[in-house]
C-alpha cells in the first residue's frame, strides 16, 4: 500500500482564504498609498508627479509576491492556493501596472 503525502483539498482551501484576506489586505493598502500620493501630487506645484512612481514599485512588489508565494506554493504541490496567490497578486501587479501607465 503506497501512502501519499498531499495535503487535503479543505486543507488547500483553509490556506487559499486566509491568504486572499492577507493580499486584499495588501491590495487595499497598496491602493490607499496611491491615492495618497495622487492627491498630493494635486499639491506639489509643479514637479513631477510621484504617484505613477509609486504604482510602478507596487506593481513590480505585487509581481515579485506572486512569483515567489504562487510558484513556490505549485512548487510543493498546493495548487490550490498556489493558484489563488498568481491569480490575485498578479491581478494586482496589473492594476498597478495599469494605473501607473495612465498617471502619466
Amino acid at each position: 500500500m503506497e501512502f501519499v503525502n498531499n495535503p487535503s483539498t479543505g486543507l488547500q482551501v483553509g490556506v487559499s482564504v486566509a491568504l486572499l484576506v492577507v493580499d486584499l489586505l495588501v491590495l487595499v493598502g497598496l491602493l490607499y498609498g496611491f491615492g495618497i500620493y495622487g492627491w498630493a501630487d494635486g499639491f506639489n506645484g509643479g514637479n513631477a508627479p510621484e504617484a505613477p512612481g509609486f504604482a510602478w514599485r507596487a506593481m513590480w512588489f505585487l509581481a515579485g509576491g506572486a512569483a515567489v508565494t504562487g510558484g513556490g506554493l505549485l512548487a510543493l504541490r498546493w495548487p490550490v492556493p498556489g493558484t489563488v496567490q498568481l491569480l490575485t497578486l498578479g491581478g494586482g501587479a496589473v492594476l498597478f501596472a495599469c494605473l501607473a501607465a495612465s498617471a502619466r
